[in-house]
């Protein structure tokens, strides 16, 4: 979905999966002080929304899904994780029910091999599950705000602000009156500066749950049987996850950001050391400089020093080992 607002002063289009809004308008480190100051938006049109309707739509998503969902209160905001067989995250949703209806956004482009899992599962359940991107556009109010909502979207409340599921047709009028906008840079920015992990960066096809600290937040450990289950109680009870999720504080000398993948080795073995983790986010904040997201294997001593390819960088604990 490509975003009018794409139109606005100074919109510089994102790339990759983030693709169809502004990667900035053109000032970065204005557009995360107004985030974290409570002003401004964040143009999410492009993830996908997904809604679940019928009167069995949370005792059903209470079996598929790894958060307790089937006393979700109206209007209470919960994330939850769908997994595979063995353990692996497949899907990450972002929930509200508004006494009706179920609406999650989702990774964009992740809704259609989503919607494909939840229809397999319907059975004989009362639910009708429906991809309503092209209706709905996403917008994110950062936390603090007080940008009113309109009375057509849906609102779902969270620590680091709301999330509206918003008409399509009605972006654009509220564009006018919510702004400044902030691009999906400066939103990134903060996400990493929050240790929030994101499905598709901070994950690769064998990552589980613990992993990220998604234990307690997207997955509860006192509910009943989902798939994947065995995998969580396992570790949960009887081990550690492999890898750890660690905050890395880059050496601002450098120019370039390690990407996406990036390579960590210990510093102390040199260039031709063996790897021990990757970055998974990066990105450069307006308070603390160059920072990252990264992936590293449990074992890593929490004080050792790093290198992400040729940066320098000094780790923070985000899971424990």
């Amino acid at each position: 979905m490509k975003s009018p607002l794409l139109s606005l002063p100074g919109a510089v289009p994102a790339e990759g999966v983030d693709e169809g809004v502004a990667a900035h308008y053109g000032d970065l480190f204005r557009e995360q002080r107004a985030l974290a100051d409570g002003t401004g938006f964040v143009d999410l049109s492009h993830r996908g929304v997904v809604t679940v309707t019928g009167d069995d739509r949370l005792s059903w998503l209470h079996l598929l899904l790894t958060q307790h969902v089937s006393d979700l209160p109206t209007g209470q905001a919960t994330e939850a994780l769908i997994l595979s067989a063995n353990g692996h995250i497949e899907h990450a949703l972002y929930l509200v029910d508004d006494g009706t209806t179920v609406w999650a956004h989702v990774e964009p482009g992740s809704q259609e091999a989503l919607i494909a899992y939840l229809e397999s599962m319907k059975f004989f359940y009362r639910v009708e599950v429906a991809d309503r991107t092209a209706d709905t556009a996403l917008v994110h109010l950062p936390a603090g705000s007080i940008a009113r909502p309109p009375a057509s979207a849906v609102v779902r409340e969270t620590p680091y602000g709301r999330d509206l599921f918003l008409p399509r047709e009605e972006l654009e009028a509220f564009a006018a009156e919510a702004g400044p906008a902030a691009g999906i840079l400066a939103y990134e920015a903060l996400r990493v500066e929050q240790h929030r992990p994101r499905l598709g960066f901070e994950t690769d096809h064998r990552t589980i749950p613990h992993e990220l600290g998604w234990i307690g937040t997207a997955v509860h450990l006192q509910k009943g049987c989902y798939r994947g289950q065995e995998t969580v109680a396992r570790v949960q009870n009887l081990g550690k996850p492999p890898r750890r999720l660690v905050f890395l504080h880059l050496d601002g000398s450098e120019v370039h950001l390690p990407p996406n993948g990036a390579e960590i080795r210990l510093a102390d073995d040199g260039p031709d050391g063996r790897k021990v983790g990757f970055v998974t986010t990066s990105a450069r904040h307006h308070e603390l400089g160059p920072v990252a997201l990264a992936l590293v294997k449990r074992n890593v001593p929490v004080d050792a020093r790093l290198m992400a390819e040729e940066t320098a960088a000094a780790q923070e604990t985000v899971v424990e080992p």
